[in-house]
């Protein structure tokens, strides 16, 4: 009889050889390469701009994450299971040039630079202005003995006050100041984090979705492994999936337009040709319709007040949807009826409803699969 070892929580099959493992990855291990490697990248924490943030890039979400200061104050550090670090400007970790600020992290903890914070100097006049003290070190890397090393590990820690992260002035032949850069990457970005269960999850979850999409090269008798694993977080049966829209049936669809992934288009790159809306966008502009078509796509968007990403709201949606979505919540159809506020045209002394809204107002779903997103906020204008 196939089952779990279920030893304490390890997650391989009844009989395994070699130790227990409560997050054994070889549940996946008949999938192609090239789906490995997308799981594995959607594993990754990787914010864009992250070299100028001091941000760690292409590591697992499960790492220590960097708190802004300015956002100490909504970030429940509990949630961190892999560590913080502050990270605070020169304007807010000094009152004036050689004194430094007095803070203390809502739970009555003190803010210690070189501790539990770090000072990033972004540029040659804050770095002039509200200079390092004497006293102060770049940020580095130490083994056990004291030696300064180039690479992370588990024996490693991090040392030093600050991070130099300085633009290059001026251009062409008339350079004024160089660029600097100095000090290692301090962590992830925090509303990027997951604990190791919560990110082996949401990939067993997002595999579950490849082997479904259309025309998969899988079947479900490879998955036994990963159904078992799914099976305890009722997840398996699909009732969640179709539920939020990331399935349709047992094939997986993007949430938001509702429309059927093809396995194909988890590696074929975008095209905008279909896509009017965005055809003047900077998605051409930035490079990102090098992309693929499908990417990992977020049902509620990733913010430092609560963590998301994690295997009830990771799904695969296109790569235009995701870009047409923002920093929005994507409501299921679903989701809209259960709320129940329906939205009407009303043409001359008729009304004809159409669709439902989400009690936010911020989205409209029609049950034939069309979808209206609020792109801006009320105007407010003060009168005398």
């Amino acid at each position: 009889m196939i089952g779990l070892c279920q030893k304490g929580s390890c997650r391989k099959l009844i009989g395994h050889t070699g130790k227990c493992d409560p997050w054994p990855t070889n549940c996946w291990s008949f999938l192609e390469e090239k789906d490995k490697k997308k799981l594995s990248k959607a594993g990754y924490a990787t914010p864009r701009g992250g070299k100028k943030g001091a941000y760690q890039n292409h590591v697992y979400r499960n790492n220590k994450v960097i708190i802004p200061f300015e956002k100490i104050n909504v970030i429940d550090t509990s949630n961190y299971e892999d560590g913080y670090i502050v990270r605070l400007y020169p304007d807010q970790a000094f009152i004036s040039s050689g004194i430094l600020s007095e803070i203390n992290l809502p739970d009555g903890e003190p803010l210690v630079i070189g501790e539990n914070a770090f000072v990033l100097y972004r540029s040659h006049q804050s770095f002039d202005e509200f200079p390092p003290l004497d006293e102060w070190s770049v940020r580095h890397l130490e083994d056990k003995n004291g030696n300064i090393v180039e690479k992370r590990s588990s024996e490693v820690l991090d040392k030093g006050h600050y991070i130099l992260r300085l633009p290059k002035v001026g251009g062409g032949k008339k350079i004024i100041k160089n660029e600097v850069i100095e000090g290692p990457p301090q962590g992830i970005f925090a509303p990027e984090y997951a604990n190791k269960e919560t990110n082996f999850l949401s990939q067993a979850s997002l595999a579950w979705q490849i082997i479904h999409t259309s025309s998969s090269p899988y079947t479900a008798s490879q998955a036994l492994h990963l159904k078992l694993i799914l099976d305890e977080c009722s997840l398996s049966d699909g009732v969640h999936y179709n539920y939020l829209g990331m399935m349709k049936g047992n094939i997986t669809t993007c949430p938001l337009c509702l429309k059927r992934i093809s396995y194909d288009e988890l590696h074929s790159h975008i095209n905008l040709e279909n896509e009017e809306s965005l055809l003047n966008s900077g998605l051409i502009v930035d490079g990102t319709n090098r992309s693929t078509t499908v990417n990992l796509f977020h049902m509620i968007p990733l913010e430092y007040e609560r963590l998301h990403h994690n295997h009830i709201y990771v799904s695969w949606g296109h790569a235009t949807c995701n870009t047409k979505l923002g920093q929005r919540r994507c409501y299921s159809l679903a989701e809209v009826k259960e709320m129940d506020i329906k939205v009407a045209k009303l043409i001359g002394d008729s009304i004809e409803t159409f669709g439902w809204i989400s009690d936010d107002d911020k989205m409209i779903r029609s049950p034939n699969g069309a979808v209206w997103i609020r792109i801006s906020e009320e105007l407010y204008i003060e009168r005398d």
